[in-house]
């Protein structure tokens, strides 16, 4: 005889196991890919930080020009951001990041024939708006398949792709550079075809493999289709989340745009070092070759706070400080990468800035779909995130014209650790305003 209670409590079991096993199946079926994508763009973003150790005397540029050109990719970026995301969340995932990769490819291996710093500049805008939609439309897309309790975990799953695409990349970059003279080729030119090229291989396999949503997935059971669909409609019909009927209503959401505001400092506290990591290491008196070598260990440090932060995280039912918390660490680890003595201290503080920095920030991207859905949400996570990444702008054009003029380099690493410090409590006052649950 069945003990009373025990029915309900074995159909709670059962419920259980099907959605961890359903979870379980999206994670190994979807994050491999997306975030082999995402290593793929991450490199080709990056590779201007290498390329830049031979590109700047050849196209007679001074740091500030050359910061200017790379930075241009954010301008593209932030103008393309938001109509890209609302064309996926018309056309899907699959069509849509088929295209932004063939697009982005294309333009990195023309970017290895530049002549001058005119065509430099005209192709980094083309990379920024070509890649433009693929970060947030990856946002957007794991709010189709995984729910708010797992959301944060995805995002850093997907996110680790940035730490292995900063370390494959810091060990290739100076090999490629070493390639310097081979079919009559500078090594410059080298680090943009060979990075270039996976992105429009990867093309057929996107549009073969990849399903715009749960319902396209064969490889879910229609029971496990069930209960994503059934989990993700009860959060989505939470009474504080809202679906603007006109998506672009969102860009005016006061949350939307604090949200933006305090975004801004992680990525520019990220692309400054990422930009400027090369250079410092170099400036210890190694080759180019071990200089790649060395940048592998900062980026390692990044994979596993990736991994562990959101996991950490998710114990918590309020987690603002997993993310304000890491970014005022990683403050204080930038000022002292300049101030202590010896390049092995300094390399420390590096190694842990990194990290620090990057951690908090798929916990951050939990805090849009606890007030938007919908077509909101694609353009709430462009917003956001356009807005944010002229952080990276500022980062690679005001940092270097401060380190021009202070003749410094504690100066440019005072202004990214302000900025981040003020990120990490922007994100303290913003979060306060948002709806505790879905």
């Amino acid at each position: 005889m069945a003990v009373a209670g025990s029915e309900p409590r074995l159909r709670r079991m059962n419920m259980d196991d099907l959605g961890r096993a359903t979870i379980s199946r999206v994670s190994w079926r979807l994050m491999p890919l997306l975030g082999l994508i995402y290593m793929v763009a991450y490199i080709d973003r990056q590779n201007v930080s290498y390329a830049k150790l031979q590109m700047v005397s050849d196209l007679s540029l001074s740091e500030a020009a050359y910061g200017l050109g790379a930075s241009l990719f954010f301008i593209g970026y932030f103008l393309f951001e938001v109509p890209s995301n609302l064309l996926l969340e018309k056309v899907g995932a699959r069509v849509w990041f088929a295209r932004i990769m063939a697009t982005w490819g294309v333009v990195t291996v023309l970017l290895g024939f530049t002549t001058s710093p005119t065509m430099f500049y005209v192709l980094r805008f083309l990379l920024g708006a070509a890649e433009a939609g693929f970060f947030p439309g990856v946002l957007y897309a794991l709010t189709l398949w995984f729910p708010q309790a797992h959301r944060a975990r995805a995002v850093g799953s997907f996110m680790l792709a940035s730490a292995v695409a900063n370390a494959v990349g810091a060990a290739i970059g100076g090999v490629l550079l070493d390639l310097d003279g081979m079919l009559g080729l500078r090594g410059w030119q080298w680090v943009f075809i060979a990075t270039g090229i996976p992105a429009v291989i990867l093309v057929p396999v996107v549009l073969a493999t990849l399903p715009s949503g749960p319902a396209e997935a064969r490889w879910l059971t229609e029971r496990q289709k069930s209960w994503l669909a059934d989990v993700l409609r009860a959060e989505r019909s939470g009474e504080h989340v809202a679906d603007h009927r006109n998506p672009m209503r969102a860009l005016a959401d006061p949350r939307v745009l604090a949200l933006s505001v305090a975004y801004i400092g992680f990525p520019l506290a990220a692309y400054g070092l990422g930009y400027w990591l090369p250079t410092i290491v170099k400036g210890f008196g190694v080759s180019n070759t071990i200089n790649g070598l060395l940048n592998v260990i900062p980026w390692t440090l990044v994979g596993l706070a990736l991994w562990w932060v959101p996991r950490h995280a998710a114990r918590f039912q309020n987690q603002r400080w997993h993310i304000a918390g890491p970014a005022l660490i990683g403050a204080v680890a930038l000022v002292l990468s300049v101030i202590v003595p010896g390049p092995v201290l300094k390399f420390v503080m590096l190694c842990i800035a990194a990290p620090a920095i990057f951690s908090g920030q798929p916990v951050f991207w939990t805090l849009p779909p606890r007030f938007l859905k919908g077509a909101s949400a694609a353009a709430g996570f462009a917003a956001i995130n356009s807005i944010g990444n002229l952080g990276g702008f500022v980062a690679q054009t005001v940092v270097p014209r401060i380190r021009d003029e202070s003749g410094s380099d504690l100066v440019p690493m005072l202004f990214l650790a302000l900025c981040l410090a003020l990120a990490a409590f922007g994100v303290l006052l913003a979060e306060r305003r948002l709806p505790t649950s879905v």
